[in-house]
């Protein structure tokens, strides 16, 4: 029960920071709750690795070595086959999905939801800006964690940022182990999952093992509660990446290699406050 538990959350909270890139094309995900088949599909992607890595330039060649190097996706050939595989999926599914998300809901009523899961994700950003010693930015999180959930009515209003000046960010452990100096780690494309590196893949596990949500309660209401977080993230991502994803596919000619530049500059930007307005480091 607790294993199926964490998969869920681990698969929520990955998708929201895929997605949250949607300023910046991200590539949408799409949840499955599955935990046996997900080790049993991540031992075969590991097994199909080290038969698909891409084959680096010659040292003779420095201007093509040094692409290869820029670009980090040591992976590439078996990056490229689960992306065609999550295109098809978002074709078959998530974008159908979103579509419908935003035909019944007006764009009030949308907005209101994405408030309340950036407030549900309170406590772990919270704990990440002390964690990289952002005094300043934990001091104001606590701020709109208290406004929201209560003058917001749970979150439903941004009263914070509406009427108090006090706007959010989003901060998760992948940022806080790049903060504290750890690389990136080559390019991922997960499957269902979409864009990541080895160092944002153990920041996931690790926000999921943090976040009370993936612990706290239990039975068919908390269950459903659970699954309905779950479905509104998504939806709301996928909703606000379908006129990005539209402009990607309509004018690039490789949606892949600009979908894995928009992530990775997503990530620096966000590493170095760069996504919150008048901050930066």
């Amino acid at each position: 029960m607790a294993e199926g538990r964490v998969v869920r959350a681990l698969l929520l909270e990955h998708a929201t920071v895929a997605l949250s890139a949607a300023a910046v094309q991200p590539e949408a995900p799409v949840l499955v709750r599955f935990p046996h088949f997900l080790r049993g599909l991540g031992a075969v992607a590991l097994l199909l690795a080290f038969s698909a890595c891409a084959t680096p330039p010659p040292v003779t060649e420095p201007e093509a070595r040094a692409e290869f190097e820029a670009t980090n996706d040591r992976l590439e050939p078996l990056n490229r086959a689960i992306f065609t595989a999550n295109e098809a999926a978002d074709t078959l599914l998530i974008r159908p999905a979103a579509e419908f998300y935003r035909l019944v809901l007006p764009e009030p009523l949308r907005d209101g939801v994405r408030n309340v899961l950036s407030n549900l994700r309170g406590t772990n950003i919270l704990l990440h800006d002390l964690l990289q010693g952002e005094g300043e930015r934990a001091a104001r999180t606590a701020e709109r964690l208290i406004i929201n959930t209560t003058l917001g009515l749970g979150g439903i209003f941004d009263v914070a940022a509406d009427h108090f000046d006090r706007p959010g960010h989003d901060e998760d452990f992948g940022q806080t182990l790049a903060v504290w100096g750890t690389q990136e780690g080559f390019y991922l494309v997960l499957p269902l999952l979409g864009p990541s590196n080895a160092r944002d893949a153990l920041g996931f596990a690790v926000d999921t093992a943090l976040n009370p949500w993936t612990w706290i309660g239990q039975g068919p209401v908390v269950e459903g509660l659970r699954y309905g977080r779950t479905a509104a993230t998504l939806l709301d991502a996928r909703d606000r990446a379908i006129e990005p994803l539209d402009r990607v596919y309509e004018t690039s000619l490789d949606p892949y290699a600009t979908l894995r530049s928009a992530y990775r500059q997503r990530r620096e930007a966000a590493i170095r406050n760069q996504d919150s307005p008048g901050e930066g480091r």
